[in-house]
Parts: C-alpha cells; structure tokens; sequence
C-alpha cells in the first residue's frame, strides 16, 4: 500500500541496463566524491590539517588556475555575440586579425555559435583543421574525413559504438589504462584484451604482448577489432618512438584491426630526446594504404587547457565510403557537436602565424605555459623518486604521473581488513590527512600484485611546492606506521 504524499519511484538501480551498472570512472569515483564533501566541510568552518584541497586527479587545467589563450577567448567572444563586430570600437577592443577570423567564420556558419551546424561539423572548421594537420604532418587530409567531436571522449564513444557488436568482440587496450577505454566497452558490451606496457622499460610497448594477447583472444572464439594506442600515454607519460610506431601499424595491417590513436597530448613533450609524431605521418611514409586509422585529438589537453568547451575531432584515413557514410549517419543521430567547440578546435590547429597581431601574445602565452609544465613535470618526478619505497618513470610528455609504491605488509594487510585495494587504502588516506586528490592505480588496472597512483602536474607553479611537501610528510609517516613489526 503507497501512504498517500509519498512517492516511490518505478526505476531502481537493479533494473537498470546492466552495462551501465558494470562501467567504472575512477577519475571521478570514491575518492573525488569524498574530495567534494572534504570541501564542503572546509567552507563552513571544519577543522581539517589542511586549508585547501589540491586536486590532482584530473587533467582539467583552468580548473587549478591556468588562464585560457587569448586568442582563443577574443575569436570566441566575438563569435557568441556578433552585434561586438558592429561597435565602432571593434578596432579597439580586439586586434584585426581576431576582428578578421570571427567575421570569416561567422560569414561560413548560418545562424552561428547557437545554430547546428553539419554533422561532421561546419565545413569551414573542418577545412581549418585539415590544413593545420598537414602543416604539422606534411602530408594532405582531407576535411570531408575529419569529424569534430564534444571532446576526445566523445570521438571514443563513436569508434567504439561502431565497432563493437558483442562481447566476442575485443579491442586491445593498454594497461595501465585511461579508464575511459573499459568503461566505453562495458557500456557497448565488448571485451578489454589488455596488453601490459612494461614499467621497467619506463612504459614502453612490447609488441610481442599484442601478438600473444591476439593468439589468446583468437584461441577463446574473440575477434580483435581494434588496438587502442595512447601516445603520448596516459596515465603513464612515455612518448612511442617511431620505430614502435611502424611496428604498430604492421601489426594492424597484418591482424586487420583498427587503430585508434588516442593523440591528444601531442603538445606535452617534456624529454629533449623525444618528439611527438603522429601516427598518420609515420604511415604516410611508409606508403601504408590498407590500415584503417582514427586519429583523435581535442583542445582539453596540450597547453589550451579548454575542457569545458568540449572540443576535438577524429581523422579517419583509410576507411572503406560504406564504413565512413555509416559514421556519418550516427553524427547526424547527434546532430552536430557543440559549436563553441568546434570554433575552439579550428582555433588550435589554425593559431595565429608569425606576423600577424595576435601572434607575439599567442606564441608568449604558449612557450611560457609549456616551459612551466616541463619545470612541473622535472620537479614532480625527482620528489617522487625520493620517496622511501617508490619508483617512478621519467615523465616523457602528457600531464601525469604513475609513480610505483611499494607499500609494506602491514599496509597491504590493512587494507585487505578495510575491504579496499591497497593503492586505494593509501590515496584515501593521503586525501584524509593532506587534502591531495590522486587516483589509485587499481582504477587504471594494473599488473597484478603492483600498486600505483596517478597525480598530475598541473597544480600551479607557486603550489607544487606545497603539494610535495604535503605528500613527502604523509607518505613518511604511513610508511613509519605499517612498516613497524
């Protein structure tokens, strides 16, 4: 009997579509929940040994206080409200080059920022993005190809939503892995045959592990759809050489699977002996035409830092016009991607040139962001590496992390006790005692009996001191507590 005012609701968590319930986000799980709560108890006076929460959980720069590329926000702001191009002191406000590209875009997008535009995208920003890929790879794309997307992720979501059929479907995944990668594939139903990158070897791939866990999922009835390569790698920062690359794609070209390269932290380089180099270049030249590659890319990452404009786009090179005019029809289910989004991306593969008015401030905003992440990224590696009990990989390029901790038996035991993975029981604690938000390299997978956390480098210069601090005093005194006998 229902007592009459109170309602209950016919929907519950059990009856919900089961891959929902199987998909994980630890990016944004337990420990970032508790974060928030933390906060909230900090802003109404709590007593806690600390004053501020570090949130280092999640590339989301402006979010710890980078500020936004100018050139990017002028073109933006004219383009959200054109009557600003009328004003008589358009000149004034904003430099010609800025007045000239939000009056060319605006021009060659009906209805603008608030209207849809194609499902690909609007043709001008798709033409924008063509040219910067062939400026950076020297070889030609072709716009008709590039389809903008709400951010990277999005861009995974559609590759994977096309390609999965069933759970006999596998796609190759590193570990450790970005947690996106197993949560689209429970949400699709397809399985993650995960190839181990090796830690000793500061995370690089082994292309013999492709090739026995492609045996393995052949031998259990599995067919391998496509491989999924993170370059430069999250959460793990290792850059591919190019010679690791070429054997990727003839590993492709030999198994008939798909690559999907995950490329958007192309702009984090931090190692003098590393560069990045895409995918579609390296097989350009290497005259490879039978690999089907989907080269994905987005304005959250690199030194732009746009998360919440959602913006980014995937090339597709090598994909037969039946499998593409199927793509563009779930683009059209969708409508179209955000537009702000789109003028964003365009905006990054097409930056101001030498010579024109805005480029001393792009290029000054632009060399000063990227030097100060390399001195971020120099400064977090060597502080790790001191810590008693853990190891930690150069960082080559992206914005993390993965330090290895050895944590003691008495420490493992406890967690065991606590019901919760060893690496979780430690960031939980280090969020508890110094206000640091990491994530636990259980939420990334990882090799069985290791333990790991991910932390970014994008905490702000003048509070990357704080947060070392903060985590060398925590970590010597839990070390000191479950290492006794």
């Amino acid at each position: 009997m229902t007592v009459k005012g109170m309602h209950t609701s016919p929907l519950k968590a059990d009856t919900l579509n089961p891959k929902v319930l199987t998909a994980q986000y630890a990016v944004r799980g337990e420990i970032v929940i508790r974060a928030g709560e933390i906060q909230e108890e900090l802003a109404v006076g709590e007593k806690k040994p600390f004053s501020n929460i570090l949130y280092c959980n999640i590339g989301n720069p402006q979010q710890l206080g980078q500020l936004p590329v100018t050139f990017f926000r002028q073109v933006l702001a004219l383009c959200d409200y054109p009557p600003l191009l009328e004003s008589p002191r358009v000149g004034e406000l904003f430099p010609p080059d800025v007045v000239e590209r939000a009056r060319r875009y605006l021009n060659a997008i009906p209805g603008g920022t608030g209207a849809y535009s194609d499902s690909r995208g609007a043709g001008i920003l798709r033409q924008e993005v063509a040219k910067g890929i062939e400026r950076r790879d020297g070889y030609p794309a072709d716009p008709d190809l590039i389809y903008m997307s709400d951010g990277a992720s999005q861009s995974v979501h559609a590759v994977m939503r096309a390609l999965i059929r069933d759970e006999r479907d596998a796609v190759l995944v590193p570990i450790p892995q970005y947690p996106l990668y197993s949560a689209t594939l429970a949400l699709y139903g397809g399985t993650l045959l995960p190839y181990y990158l090796k830690e000793e070897h500061e995370w690089g791939l082994d292309l013999q592990e492709l090739h026995d866990q492609t045996e393995k999922a052949k031998a259990e009835g599995k067919t391998v759809r496509a491989l999924v390569v993170i370059n430069p790698g999250n959460p793990t920062g290792q850059v591919l050489t190019q010679e690791n690359q070429k054997d990727i794609l003839k590993f492709c070209r030999d198994e008939g699977v798909v690559l999907a390269a995950d490329e958007v932290y192309q702009d984090n380089i931090y190692s003098p002996n590393k560069k990045f180099v895409s995918f579609k270049k390296v097989m350009r030249e290497m005259g490879l035409e039978d690999v089907a590659l989907a080269s994905m890319h987005s304005i959250s990452k690199g030194f732009y830092g746009e998360c919440g404009r959602r913006g980014g786009y995937t090339e597709f090179v090598g994909f037969d016009k039946d499998v593409l005019a199927q793509l563009y029809k779930l683009a059209s289910i969708n409508l179209c991607s955000n537009v702000n989004g789109q003028i964003c991306t365009a905006l990054m593969m097409q930056p101001p040139k030498e010579g024109e008015p805005s480029y001393l401030l792009y290029s000054k905003e632009r060399s000063e962001l990227l030097a100060s992440l390399k001195r971020r990224a120099e400064r977090l590696h060597k502080a790790l590496s001191e810590l008693q009990g853990v190891t930690c990989n150069p960082l080559e390029g992206a914005l993390y992390a993965m330090p290895r901790i050895h944590l003691p038996p008495g420490a493992i035991q406890a967690a065991k006790e606590a019901g919760k993975a060893p690496d979780f029981f430690y960031c939980k604690q280090l969020l508890e005692e110094t206000g640091i938000v990491t994530v636990p390299g259980s939420g990334f997978k990882q090799e069985e009996g290791t333990y790991h956390f991910r932390t970014t480098i994008l905490v702000q210069e003048k509070e990357t001191d704080q947060v070392i601090d903060r985590l060398k005093k925590f970590h010597d005194g839990f070390m000191e507590k479950y290492g006794r006998k």
